[in-house]
């Protein structure tokens, strides 16, 4: 199956940037330096790397990791969860959106995070492996996060979950705090907050599992981040505060593109990554085949994922509320090494503010 392609090209951060700043065109040629006509050619898409170094400064983006970006040299490398975990990649006019499945494997209870666009392939995967999905949680109400949650809903009856500061209009939907507690079985699920691209933009923080796994909906995507024309700021500074401080073996769930890791997004992502990066080691080899619509099927055959030791319920109050005695998050398990290949995942996309 092919790869998930990368959600943004290097002309795309640039615009992100840039309108997130507040930067107009002439302030920023007349900032770096450039001249009109190159500028223009590298906003519609040709990469002319000493022009991207020189924009990156003013943009606080990292020159070195904005051109890795422009040749297409670091496509992410994420670990294969054996059990407890599933993506799905549905289509949203010409780019695609992704939802995910948690699960505990002993208990069968599940939650689902987003819906994307089409439900078909975690419904199957929900009676296949015998679920009883107990939860849908929400990170952002843009449309294309929750465009089939009347059809979850009405297939399994959960209970809808989104943070408080962006509750849904929907009967018997409720709201969460900041760094409330879900539990599935022996998995644990915290809300991190990390508005910005809506107000109630929420990170999953999901223990239990093979991996430590960050499901942020469109606060970070690989090699982006989602965009913000008024909250852009403040959007970064709560990615980076509440997901990049996150053991570096997370694994990154985004709203768009990809699965990533923390520490692929450490060296490669332009807003995040330092100016200058260490020369590539050489080209690595195909990532690893994998379905998009179930990046991680369950393997019945495999270990046990590590779990978290925690309660089957909350120690106080409901689902949802903050819980102050919720035990502390498990030893990060063996850092996983992203790989830096996929020129075929990168293709052009239209500019979203997604």
């Amino acid at each position: 199956m092919p790869l998930i392609p990368i959600e943004d090209n290097f002309n795309d951060v640039i615009a992100k940037a840039q309108r997130g700043y507040g930067i107009s065109d002439a302030e920023l040629v007349a900032r770096a330096e450039v001249s009109p006509e190159d500028f223009a050619a590298v906003k519609a898409g040709t990469p002319l790397l000493p022009v991207l170094r020189r924009l990156a400064r003013h943009l606080k983006l990292s020159p070195d990791a904005l051109v890795v970006l422009a040749k297409k040299e670091a496509y992410p490398r994420a670990p294969i969860f054996p059990r407890g975990f599933a993506m799905f990649n549905t289509p949203d006019d010409d780019i695609t959106v992704n939802n995910y499945l948690v699960w505990d494997p002993k208990t069968r209870e599940a939650a689902v995070v987003d819906t994307g666009t089409d439900i078909t392939d975690l419904l199957d995967v929900v009676k296949s492996q015998q679920l009883r999905v107990v939860a849908i949680l929400i990170t952002h109400s843009h449309s294309d996060h929750i465009a089939a949650l009347p059809a979850l809903i009405a297939a399994t009856g959960a209970q809808v979950w989104s943070h408080e500061r962006e509750p849904l209009d929907l009967p018997g939907a409720r709201t969460f705090a900041d760094n409330a507690y879900f539990h599935l079985g022996n998995i644990a699920i915290k809300t991190l907050p990390t508005p910005g691209h809506s107000p109630g933009q929420t990170t999953f923080y999901v223990q239990g599992l093979s991996w430590p796994l960050a499901l942020c909906g469109d606060s970070l995507f690989s090699a982006s981040v989602g965009g913000s024309p008024t909250r852009f700021a403040e959007q970064i500074k709560n990615t980076r505060a509440r997901i990049f401080s996150l053991p570096k073996d997370t694994v990154i769930g985004p709203g768009h593109g990809p699965l990533t890791t923390l520490a692929h997004e450490r060296q490669y992502n332009p807003f995040f990554a330092p100016d200058r990066l260490p020369p590539l080691a050489g080209k690595a080899g195909p990532a690893p085949a994998a379905t998009p619509a179930t990046q991680a099927e369950v393997d019945a055959t495999a270990a046990p994922a590590r779990a978290v030791d925690l309660p089957k319920r909350p120690r106080a109050g409901k689902a949802g509320r903050p819980d102050s005695k919720a035990t502390p998050p498990a030893k990060p398990s063996k850092s996983a090494k992203p790989g830096r290949d996929g020129a075929r995942a990168f293709k052009s996309r239209r500019n979203r503010s997604a």
